[in-house]
């Protein structure tokens, strides 16, 4: 019986599906050679067919536009009657999701190896202008004895082309591996990337990805909110060197992360290195860098306030000119900041009386305005201690914190209502004293 047919390919097994379309391994009936075929069902509505016919062309642009190891090649793309296909390099490996599905950490050198070649992937295809935006272990192909493979440039974004396909601040990629700017519904750019990576990293090293939410609200909110532990706490094999390049692929603030892919793979293959020739020379004794990534212990803390609002603060409304441009010349980002009206004292001392955590403010300091933006710097090196001590010093009990609320002052001398309340009692006691006196009468 011959095998169906898809233009010139005939189809051997299916390899994967999903909710659009599926994949297939083939063969080129002209080239002899074993293919994956990617297809979408585009037995739609019109203007459903043509975005997606859109954004399936826009994947075999932007992946045909690469030409590395660790990157699929694509090597034909086209349609036949109502299902799009994409022809692509078949891959003899397995999913890095099923490497890491049972929950056990990977040797560290491997994972280290694996990260490094998914970064010089990534350098590559930003050098071209193109952000993957969906980096995750399902789309990372480990080959024995092979180059790893990064697949699925679906949802990636040109920047010099000149059609939106996608909506600003619409979210994209799989919520586990998001960047905190995707997640609060920023523009992603390369650095997302390396965020994701970030993440695929220390679920390789530690077993488990550093964010974990019993729903995707929950997962969303500590992507933005929180800092993981250092990997070599939870995992003792792993050298603390591992631990900075950690946490500086997972920096909230995109201008404290890793800056381009090749600096990452840099240093991973540099750690590699060191730990071939000597496991403890990537152990120092002690840490003299604070991770503001990571957490000290082996809990996950609330981020910096700093890398919060650094965070937020990053702008939403981006176009696709200036993202071909860059960032040197946009505008600064709007001003965010409280109502004037905005009563802080009354406020903290609620909040004070409720909890009994805050630090109710002094009846002697003067109430000011909260200011019209808000701009927080860097954290110095000694600065943690110092917030630490201050933080212990400032902390009250409920019982304190009503204490510390300001009192009203008694006035001197009576007021009217104090004259009329006794003028009152006297004009009865007469009333009641003349009733007694005549009934005696």
């Amino acid at each position: 019986m011959e095998a169906p047919k898809l233009g010139r390919y005939a189809i051997q097994s299916e390899l994967g599906r999903g909710a659009m379309g599926v994949v297939y391994k083939a063969t080129d009936s002209v080239l002899e050679r074993t293919v994956a075929i990617k297809t979408v069902n585009m037995n739609l509505s019109p203007d459903e067919a043509k975005g997606y016919e859109a954004r399936f062309y826009q994947e075999a642009r932007s992946a045909g536009s690469l030409n590395h190891t660790n990157i699929v090649t694509i090597y034909d793309v086209g349609r036949v009657n109502d299902v799009v296909y994409m022809a692509m390099e078949f891959i003899e490996g397995v999913e890095l999701r099923s490497m890491v599905a049972d929950g056990r950490p990977l040797p560290v050198t491997q994972a280290i190896s694996i990260a490094a070649q998914v970064a010089e992937g990534l350098a590559h295809a930003h050098d071209h202008g193109v952000v993957h935006r969906d980096i995750k272990p399902a789309n990372i192909m480990v080959v024995q004895n092979g180059p790893v493979k990064i697949t699925d440039f679906g949802i990636a974004r040109m920047r010099a082309s000149s059609q939106e396909l996608t909506q600003t601040g619409m979210m994209l990629g799989s919520p586990k591996y998001m960047s905190p700017e995707q997640v609060i519904g920023k523009r992603a750019d390369h650095r997302s990337d390396l965020f994701s990576l970030g993440v695929i990293l220390y679920e390789m090293l530690c077993g488990a990805t550093p964010f974990n939410g019993e729903n995707v609200t929950a997962l969303m909110y500590q992507i933005v909110n929180f800092v993981p532990p250092a990997p070599s706490s939870i995992n003792s094999a792993v050298p603390e060197l591992l631990d900075y390049i950690v946490a500086k692929m997972l920096a909230k603030p995109v201008d404290e992360r890793y800056q381009s892919g090749h600096e990452v793979a840099r240093d991973l293959r540099q750690c590699e290195q060191q730990l071939g020739v000597n496991v403890n020379s990537t152990q120092p004794p002690m840490r003299t860098v604070p991770l503001g990534s990571l957490a000290p212990g082996a809990s996950p803390e609330l981020a910096l306030t700093h890398a919060e609002a650094k965070v937020i603060a990053q702008t939403v409304s981006r176009t696709r000119g200036v993202d071909a441009v860059g960032a040197p010349g946009e505008a600064a980002s709007p001003a965010r900041g409280v109502s004037h009206s905005f009563d802080s004292l009354e406020a903290t001392q609620r909040l004070a009386v409720l909890t009994g955590t805050a630090s109710a403010p002094s009846a002697a300091a003067p109430r000011r305005a909260a200011p019209a933006t808000i701009e927080v710097g860097p954290t110095p090196a000694a600065a943690p201690a110092a917030l630490a001590a201050s933080a212990e010093s400032e902390r009250q009990t409920a019982t304190q914190a009503l204490g510390s609320i300001p009192r009203p002052v008694p006035r001197a001398g009576w007021r009217r209502r104090d004259w009329l309340l006794v003028g009152g009692a006297a004009l009865a006691g007469v009333v009641v004293a003349g009733a007694i006196f005549k009934k005696r009468g």
